[in-house]
This record gives structure tokens, C-alpha cells and sequence, in this order.
């Protein structure tokens, strides 16, 4: 009995764009989303369910959390990857509610930096080991090998991203 050659196929070229390697890629991001958009749609509904709170409001507040010296608006919105006009809002309704304090920076009195008041640090401190804990659950499917491939893994792209731009912040 002869086996059978089938031909190999020849490897799609990288610029291919209807190849096989575009066609993974494709199907590789749209898991990413799906994934993300899975975990932030289940971290919204356990922060509103729980905290009465929303998912903007928990990222300033342990952008807060994490640098006791304060943050300004400027820095905020860098860091939450939003608008100015968002991070205003949100952290005139903190304010408000005693969670957030503003100081104005005595050497220039157009500059204000944002800290946590006790009460906002007592609110975060309820909400993140609850947070955190959401997300343990939502990744127990992984032993801790698998999470640090993962981990490792998505820091290249988020690397590769980087690395792909141009001056203009376009794909090349």
C-alpha cells in the first residue's frame, strides 16, 4: 500500500491580507474583545449591585488610592485613558460626596491636585478586596503557569503596539 501525498500549502505571506495568518489574527482579536468586554460587563454589574457605584467611579478611586500625594485632572485622565471633561465631572460628584478632596497647589492657583478623604479611602477599602476578588474567580479557570503565559503574552502585544506605530499614531 503507498501513502497518499497531499501537497503542503504554501505559508500565507505576512502582507496577505485574506491569508490565513490575517484570518487568525482577526480571530484572535475578537476573542480579546469578547473576553474584555465578558470581564468589564460582570465587574460594572458587581460594582452597581453591591456598591451602588459604577466602574468610572471605582478606576478614579484607586487611581487616588494609589498615589496618597494626589493626582491632578491632567494626570487623572492619563491614566483612567479618558477625557478631561469625564474626569471633571466624575470627580465633582466625589467631591460632593465627601470621598474626594481638591487643594489647590499654593504656588500656582490654577493647579489642583485630587486625594482621597478618610471616607474614601474607607469606600475603597470596602470595594477592592471584593473587586479583586471578582476577578481571582473570573481567571480560576487558569492554573498559575497558564496565568503568567497569558500574562507574558499580552505584554508582547501590548509591546508589539507600541513598536507598530508611527509618529502619527497609525498602524504602518
Amino acid at each position: 500500500m503507498t501513502a497518499r501525498l497531499t501537497p503542503k500549502r504554501p505559508e500565507p505571506r505576512k502582507s496577505d491580507s485574506g491569508g490565513e495568518t490575517t484570518r487568525a489574527a482577526l480571530r484572535l482579536w475578537l476573542r480579546l474583545l469578547s473576553t474584555t468586554n465578558l470581564i468589564e460587563q460582570r465587574v460594572r454589574s458587581g460594582l452597581r449591585e453591591q456598591f451602588n457605584s459604577t466602574l468610572p467611579r471605582f478606576d478614579l478611586l484607586a487611581q487616588l488610592d494609589h498615589a496618597p500625594q494626589g493626582l491632578t485632572m491632567g494626570e487623572l485622565s492619563r491614566r483612567m485613558m479618558v477625557t478631561s471633561g469625564n474626569v471633571t465631572g466624575l470627580a465633582a460628584r466625589l467631591i460632593r460626596e465627601g470621598l474626594v478632596e481638591r487643594r489647590v497647589d499654593a504656588a500656582d492657583r490654577r493647579s489642583a491636585t485630587l486625594r482621597l478623604t478618610a471616607a474614601g479611602r474607607r469606600t475603597f477599602g470596602q470595594m477592592a478586596p471584593v473587586h479583586a476578588g471578582w476577578i481571582a474567580k473570573m481567571f480560576e479557570g487558569l492554573d498559575a503557569g497558564e496565568r503568567d503565559r497569558l500574562a507574558a503574552l499580552l505584554a508582547q502585544v501590548k509591546q508589539s503596539l507600541g513598536s507598530n506605530e508611527n509618529t502619527q499614531g497609525r498602524m504602518e
